[in-house]
């Protein structure tokens, strides 16, 4: 039913594994390497067709550093921060509710409301952008940091609620049962034992939800326009001028952009796998 594993394969299979393993990482690898090299090019490669060859000089300190000194990408940086830091806490802290009301209390329309949490993740995003728009230019949060945050955290409750939900309900019932007999209120249960529980799970759905929010174009664009409220995944276009597309600066922007979410996810690599895989196995 389940593939051998490597390790109890034949040791051609294992070579042959052992050969084609690196060669598939480097394919999966390309795209960022090339935006790695192109990053590190003059404007002149560009404009003389040398694309793949081999640079004709190394402008790594001038390219980064006209992104930084050169360009408002400080400031797209910083907007991603305040919007997505607060959108995390925000999402995490909402589902975690939701989801111990969900998975511990039993109660008529119990599923019903789990599931239009869960049914809010199946509407295509493109449907709801005119809507989205109109409503935020109406509530006067049409490009402000405050409306794609709101934007954000309720649209990710769903997939939040479902992972906490799901997780709590994976828990020892018992605790819970041991703390209402020697007369604890429910909010403590929830904070006292449940919550510490749950600390594997909020590490692992605050790397996911920061990694999506952070990486978030469609909504960055739809929602805000200008430097004032923009994040840096809709900042990097403005390196496109009227006649000319700057690949290069556009190419060091992006580096800029991937290094906050991977940093994020070695740093709680630990917990992030723990959360993914706890109650996994029994």
């Amino acid at each position: 039913m389940f593939p051998t594993p490597i390790e109890k394969r034949t040791r051609a299979a294992q070579i042959t594994y052992q050969s084609l393993l690196p060669l598939a990482l480097i394919m999966w690898l390309l795209p960022l390497i090339a935006v790695l090299v192109f990053s590190v090019r003059p404007s002149a490669d560009f404009t003389n067709g040398n694309y793949w060859g081999v640079p004709s000089s190394f402008e790594l300190f001038n390219n980064y550093g006209r992104v930084f000194l050169e360009s408002d990408m400080p400031r797209y940086l910083l907007n991603s921060i305040l919007i997505t830091v607060p959108t995390v806490v925000g999402a995490v802290a909402l589902s975690c509710m939701t989801g111990f009301a969900l998975g511990v209390y039993r109660f008529r329309g119990n599923l019903l409301i789990f599931f239009m949490f869960i049914a809010g993740n199946f509407v295509p995003f493109q449907i709801l952008m005119v809507p989205v728009r109109d409503l935020t230019v109406n509530l006067g949060l049409y490009d402000t940091k405050a409306g794609l945050i709101l934007f954000h955290i309720a649209f990710q409750t769903g997939f939040c609620t479902l992972f906490m939900r799901n997780f709590i309900r994976a828990l020892p019932y018992e605790l819970i049962e041991a703390a209402r007999v020697e007369g604890v209120a429910e909010w403590r249960i929830f904070w006292f034992v449940v919550l510490p529980l749950m600390r594997p799970a909020i590490a692992a759905l605050g790397v996911l939800i920061f990694t999506f929010i952070w990486n978030d174009y469609f909504w960055a664009i739809v929602l805000t326009q200008g430097p004032d409220a923009q994040p840096v995944t809709a900042g990097i276009t403005s390196f496109n001028s009227q006649f000319v597309a700057q690949y290069h600066l556009m190419s060091a922007g992006s580096i800029v952009a991937a290094i906050p979410p991977v940093a994020i996810f070695f740093l709680m690599q630990r917990h992030f796998i723990a959360g993914l895989t706890l109650g996994a196995v029994k």
